[in-house]
């Protein structure tokens, strides 16, 4: 059994930011010593240098291994590029070899837009990676920080990917295991054919929908089964299925 927490939408510098709730989920994680922890992007409120050296201090503060992509929110203020300098490549892989997983994280976000988009270069690193992960048979996990599919009770859709289609066809053609994002604050996962899309709450900010509350997933992983279960900042747990 296999391990790996998904945190997403910490907002560093927003007004209703909570670092209690953000030491608070550091605490557990490093208590559960997942195999990897898989941060979703806006690490940020503005995309700030400021902002970014304070999310740095505590994404430090993880101990696991850790893959982190930019949200949108991290591409405002020329944001994208102080995450290079402070976090490194805005996409990349990171391969769990004991465990036999390859996380492929992609940088959806787009300067100072909401709305997000892959493009051709990244969507061809990512088949490639894919390709290379299939071939060797290991079990395959893409993070973004856009999601692919709409989300229930999020009000109008206006953030999907611009390139949703073509992304979503990949995914599924080569049967990729899960699709990880953030965004939206809202925790929901959608099975289609073979693949699981799963998003995060947001793990440290009040910009809640009705009566939630902060999260972040855990997910599980034994061969091609996966359970993934949301933990609230209350300290109760829910978990993910198809609805």
């Amino acid at each position: 059994m296999t391990t790996i927490v998904h945190i997403s939408d910490l907002h560093t510098g927003y007004t209703q930011f909570r670092e209690d709730l953000l030491l608070q989920t550091i605490d557990e994680i490093n208590e559960m010593k997942p195999s990897a922890v898989i941060i979703t992007g806006d690490l940020t409120d503005h995309g700030f240098y400021r902002e970014f050296v304070e999310a740095k201090k505590y994404i430090d503060m993880i101990e696991p291994t850790k893959i982190i992509v930019p949200g949108n929110h991290d591409a405002r203020n020329i944001g994208d590029e102080v995450f290079e300098d402070l976090f490194g490549e805005r996409y990349g892989t990171l391969e769990l070899k004991e465990e036999a997983i390859k996380i492929i994280g992609l940088d959806s976000s787009e300067p100072d837009l909401g709305h997000g988009k892959i493009g051709r270069l990244q969507k061809k690193f990512m088949e490639e990676e894919i390709a290379d992960a299939k071939e060797r048979g290991l079990f395959i996990i893409i993070a973004l920080h856009h999601h692919i599919i709409s989300i229930p009770n999020t009000g109008r859709e206006r953030n999907i990917l611009s390139d949703a289609g073509d992304i979503l066809l990949a995914l599924l053609k080569n049967d990729v295991n899960l699709v990880l994002s953030g965004h939206k604050h809202v925790p929901h996962l959608w099975k289609m054919k073979n693949t699981i899309f799963s998003t995060a709450g947001t793990v440290s900010s009040m910009k809640l929908r009705g009566n939630t509350c902060p999260s972040y997933n855990i997910i599980e992983i034994d061969n091609q089964y996966v359970e993934i279960t949301q933990h609230n900042s209350d300290g109760t747990e829910k978990e993910l299925t198809q609805p």
